[in-house]
């Protein structure tokens, strides 16, 4: 009796300071259906998998990211609270707003860099507009411009169309959305007449034919749509942006535990199956150190306060 008892201690203490040993919460500061959405839900499921443990998606869309942020900055840094964190969250906010609820840097751990997609842009399938030269005549000919949805105040898609705005020399209005699953609903319902979405959001949407695709905002052109020329190409390089997806915790969490969480997100973007569906999607695998994200962080955020100086989009 002595002995078994002295076991069942041991096993409980050991069980204790086994992570993780209930299930993780992954918060996408997004509206269900949307490109970090999408994305959180792949990772989620393998990451789970092999943890041994659910990770379960929370979505908490607002503030061009910033509620769902901010709940997760405020989490205990225990490592059972993951964000899917964007460049708009932790690279443009920043210069965004007057004020954020969080610290990009101060607030959070980097774990690793999860994927890089390209903006798409595109318009209802009913739109006369066939390039993005034609959608750039076709504003300077309508009063007062056309209007554009994005997935936010401050979102990669937002500033990529400010800075047409001010490279095609025309008018526009901006409609922003909880995420570009909202965005594209009232695409396809000519509610607005173009915008830059992320690849994953839009692209099933494209093959499906309700959509046309006029451009892409990377250098190269997207192994999912061939056809579809770059920015560069349809006579715009500087609309290239390369919006990615990151996971972070929050800062204080253990060292070891941000490095296991790292470790396993590298083994599941190596997996072939894993890479496949991602890639299906439009968007491109990554996997990184964590401090290899935070230099992407802090890159982005230097490069984008520069594209919000010069277009001027602000947000209270």
């Amino acid at each position: 009796m002595a002995l078994l008892t002295a076991a069942l201690g041991w096993s409980c203490v050991h069980a204790g300071a086994v992570y993780p040993d209930h299930p993780l919460r992954l918060v996408v500061p997004y509206a269900p259906g949307g490109s970090t959405d999408v994305l959180a839900r792949i990772l989620a499921e393998r990451v789970g998998q092999k943890l041994g443990q659910t990770v379960v998606v929370v979505n908490q869309p607002g503030g061009g990211g910033s509620i769902g942020s901010a709940a997760v900055a405020r989490a205990t840094p225990d490592g059972y609270t993951l964000l899917m964190a964007t460049n708009g969250t932790h690279a443009i906010n920043v210069s965004l707003y007057s004020s954020l609820p969080y610290d990009p840097i101060k607030d959070f751990a980097p774990v690793s860099l999860v994927a890089t997609v390209p903006l798409l842009l595109v318009v209802p399938s009913t739109s006369p507009v066939r390039t993005l030269q034609e959608l750039v005549d076709h504003a300077r000919k309508t009063s007062g411009g056309l209007n554009f949805g994005s997935a936010g105040v401050g979102s990669s898609g937002h500033l990529a169309a400010e800075m047409l705005k001010i490279e095609g020399k025309v008018q526009g209005s901006h409609v922003p959305y909880k995420g570009d699953g909202p965005a594209i609903v009232d695409l396809m319902a000519g509610r607005v007449d173009f915008t830059f979405s992320n690849m994953p959001a839009a692209v099933n949407q494209v093959r499906a034919g309700a959509l046309r695709p006029l451009a892409v905002t990377t250098a190269q052109r997207s192994s999912q749509l061939p056809n579809v020329p770059t920015v560069a190409e349809a006579g715009y390089p500087s609309l290239q942006v390369d919006p990615w997806y990151g996971l972070l915790v929050p800062s204080g969490t253990d060292t070891e535990i941000v490095s296991r969480l790292s470790e396993v997100v590298a083994e599941v973007l190596n997996e072939d199956s894993t890479r496949r569906r991602i890639e299906g999607l439009g968007a491109a695998p990554v996997g990184t150190t964590p401090q290899a994200f935070a230099k992407v962080i802090r890159d982005d955020t230097a490069k984008f306060e520069k594209v919000i100086q010069i277009s001027g989009a602000t947000a209270q």
